[in-house]
């Protein structure tokens, strides 16, 4: 038992230092009775990337490029004739850490909202005339329009921009004749600020409910789909981007090019309507919209736990007005369901720990003969009403628990530059000063040492690296997470404590 109990922890260590790349869900590969199916439908996907008619579009003379500004309550979007296209969205409410505005940048090469034929995206490379001008919504202006229009050999393109004052949403029409397709890409990166190895970066597809993951060092080759797609984004921790279709489309891609990795769908020419959004992950907003975008927000393989756990987060912030004042609180409801389940495998423990030169007597008089051992060990057990496990199982019930509330307190938006008291000033940060995991590590010391145990001397030994393992794990995690994990230490000992005295007055 004791073997297990330290391979346990082992194990959860890895699982947590590893957490995020186990469970990037992975594009699902078509079974063998489907292969040729599936090479039918990559032969078809190779055809639509090249268009039956050459299209050229040819710049008109003496126009000229020209940026229209559009600015409401949430953010200033600056806006260009290249390609009827968006350069740059600032959002008002967030900044970096450095107090400057986060934006979020299209690129030159690919802009986002871009639209071609194939691949090279050509009417992204063309100016197209401008019907309005400079938009500021707000007081009392509660929406704008922008239409930017392209024409030339037979075929014409009509952008038509919609804007609200309170709002990251943007609606888009575009009236497409003379091309039998096209398609639309959210370019290179849009949507991304900034990259955190600990979760997704890049291409997101929705697929019915279905969320799938990309990385461009793992697209070999462009993934197609073409049934039940909700909705395209780029992603990183806080912030994304979107094309939500509004109706029926041909294909949707991701592929990767000069390593970076695309995504884009393919309409129909005519009338098409999308939604567009770029801005926060903010999770009651998106589930507002009906389109399904709050699935952005990847809560992890725990999420029926996790979801359950934000809301109650949220609702204690409502009351106190402060995050961390909340998770403390969340910590303290979290544990109270397993106190009597924790108080049983403490109970255990203290037993195991009474009979263990009892134990130790049967390993050694039966040695050689181990399946007598093992029916005097469980007779023994069974004298003395011991589970073997009863001190693992409460530790091994937390663990769903403990990943849900890790995966709410590392992605929600929420948190980001929510400051919690003293020098710790934004909970989705690391602390600067490392005190909250230094405090954490000491905590860890003192449960031990008020844990029983039936380990031996050397076997203690090791399990005191434990803390010092956690503490430098803990340095670079968001303060908010090392808050819950030293509360519930804290909480740990103190009914640790409590059942210490009380096993010792029986």
């Amino acid at each position: 038992m004791d073997k297990r109990m330290l391979l346990a922890i082992i194990l959860s260590i890895a699982i947590l230092i590893t957490y995020q790349y186990f469970f990037v869900k992975p594009v699902p590969q078509p079974l063998p009775q489907e292969k040729a199916a599936h090479e039918t439908i990559k032969e078809e996907a190779k055809a639509t990337t090249i268009s039956p008619k050459v299209v050229t579009p040819v710049q008109k003379a003496g126009i000229s490029e020209k940026e229209i500004r559009v600015e409401n309550d949430l953010y200033v979007a600056i806006f260009t004739s290249m390609g009827g296209t968006i350069k740059s969205i600032e959002l008002k409410r967030y900044k970096d850490k450095n107090s400057n505005p986060i934006i979020l940048k299209g690129d030159d090469a690919l802009p986002p909202l871009a639209i071609g034929v194939d691949e090279q995206f050509q009417f992204s490379k063309v100016n197209f005339s401008v019907q309005g001008r400079d938009l500021k919504l707000g007081q009392g202006v509660k929406t704008g329009v922008l239409v930017f229009e392209y024409s030339s050999d037979g075929y014409s393109i009509r952008r038509t921009y919609t804007f609200k004052d309170d709002d990251y949403g943007i609606d888009l029409r575009d009236e497409v004749s003379g091309l039998s397709s096209y398609w639309i890409t959210l370019g290179k990166d849009f949507g991304i600020y900034e990259r955190d190895s600990s979760v997704h970066s890049g291409p997101v597809v929705l697929k019915d409910a279905d969320r799938m993951e990309f990385v461009a060092k793992k697209l070999t080759e462009p993934k197609n789909f073409k049934e039940g797609i909700r909705w395209v984004a780029q992603e990183d921790k806080y912030f994304f981007s979107s094309i939500v279709p509004k109706a029926k489309i041909e294909d949707s891609k991701v592929w990767s090019k000069n390593g970076d990795a695309l995504v884009a769908i393919k309409l129909s020419s005519g009338v098409n309507d999308y939604f567009i959004y770029a801005g926060p992950k903010e999770y009651d907003t998106l589930k507002k919209y009906g389109f399904g975008l709050e699935h952005i927000v990847d809560f992890g393989f725990f999420s029926i736990l996790a979801r359950p756990l934000f809301w109650i987060l949220k609702l204690f912030y409502s009351i106190s007005h402060n995050y961390g004042i909340a998770i403390i609180i969340l910590t303290i409801l979290v544990r109270i369901p397993f106190i009597p389940l924790i108080n049983k495998g403490q109970k255990s423990m203290k037993k195991l720990q009474d009979i263990q030169p009892r134990m130790a007597e049967i390993r050694e008089k039966y040695k050689n003969d181990p399946q007598k051992m093992q029916k005097e060990l469980m007779d023994l057990y069974k004298k003395h009403k011991v589970n073997p496990m009863g001190g693992c199982l409460p530790m091994l019930l937390q663990i769903p628990v403990f990943f849900a509330l890790y995966k709410v307190l590392l992605i929600a938006i929420e948190l980001r530059g929510a400051p919690f008291m003293l020098w710790i000033k934004d909970l989705s940060a690391k602390d600067p000063y490392y005190i909250l995991p230094v405090i954490m590590g000491a905590t860890m010391v003192i449960q031990q040492k008020m844990t029983p145990s039936t380990m031996d001397p050397t076997q203690q030994k090791i399990m005191m690296i434990m803390p010092v393992v956690f503490t430098f794990m803990f340095l670079t995690f968001p303060s908010g997470l090392v808050l819950y994990w030293l509360v519930n230490n804290v909480l740990s000992i103190a009914q640790q404590w409590y059942m210490n005295r009380k096993l010792k007055a029986v």
